[in-house]
């Protein structure tokens, strides 16, 4: 739990870097994890100077769950979270990162954001994912406590030790079934709703990059590239091979982009 200037809100975070830090970036982690997830890239020496707010968005990784647990609430309260620490630069992972694109598009964030492997429609989301939801419809939190309980099968693509692999593990173990099934429903929703946010993302006007691996994150449909490559303040990087985990796995270049939206 955070209090604000009086206001509690359901966010568990993780402050790493100097409290008297020139700037300060706000980190969304995404569905199933926590802010633990971001720790590879609190660990870069290039961002040492920098304070960083991770946060787990609210009901993820077994966290304080939400009344409403809309897309759009979501991003009216990490708004409130950045503008209370002061944050210059967004970055968001997968859902985190329509998270963020959400705080531009409809709360009046008009920092960089950096997008992490986000989904701009249904078709860029992972089939298993858009599976397990209508699994849901029938056989409630069932098919969810199967996914958790395959969060080592899923995180043995990783290119992580062991160990971090485990410690990674037991924080997605944390989920709660029943509270993943109301969030994950009402994300696909989002999607549904918009059809795509490729054009909404760019008639924010912020400096924006859209960062998806080769292979294994989800991706762009030929539209929404074609709508990118038009939009003058979004840049697309494509990472070579194949990553699931782009903050675990990539920090370096998260660091890079963190920095690069700074200047």
């Amino acid at each position: 739990m955070v209090d604000i200037q009086g206001v509690t809100m359901d966010w568990d975070i993780r402050v790493h870097g100097p409290l008297d830090a020139a700037h300060t970036v706000l980190l969304l982690s995404g569905g199933f994890s926590t802010a633990e997830f971001y720790a590879e890239v609190a660990a870069e020496p290039s961002l040492g100077e920098i304070r960083l707010i991770a946060a787990t968005l609210p009901g993820h990784g077994g966290s304080q769950p939400p009344e409403d647990p809309s897309l759009d609430a979501c991003a009216h309260d990490a708004a409130k979270l950045a503008a209370a620490h002061g944050c210059d630069v967004v970055v968001g992972h997968s859902i985190g990162a329509n998270v963020a694109l959400e705080m531009a598009a409809g709360e009046g964030f008009t920092g960089p954001i950096i997008l992490l492997a986000p989904s701009f429609s249904l078709p860029d989301e992972m089939l298993a994912l858009r599976v397990v939801d209508r699994l849901a419809t029938v056989l409630g939190p069932l098919p969810y406590a199967a996914a958790v309980s395959m969060a080592d099968v899923a995180l043995t693509v990783a290119q992580l030790s062991p160990q971090r692999r485990n410690v990674l593990g037991n924080e997605v173990r944390k989920n709660s079934p029943r509270q993943l099934r109301r969030l994950i429903r009402a994300y696909l929703d989002y999607l549904r709703r918009h059809g795509s946010v490729a054009s909404r993302l760019c008639d924010t006007g912020v400096p924006a990059w859209v960062v998806h691996a080769e292979q294994g994150d989800g991706g762009l449909t030929a539209a929404e590239r074609r709508t990118l490559a038009a939009c003058p303040t979004t840049a697309v990087v494509t990472v070579p091979g194949t990553s699931w985990f782009l903050p675990n796995e990539k920090p370096e270049l998260v660091a890079d982009l963190i920095l690069g939206a700074l200047r």
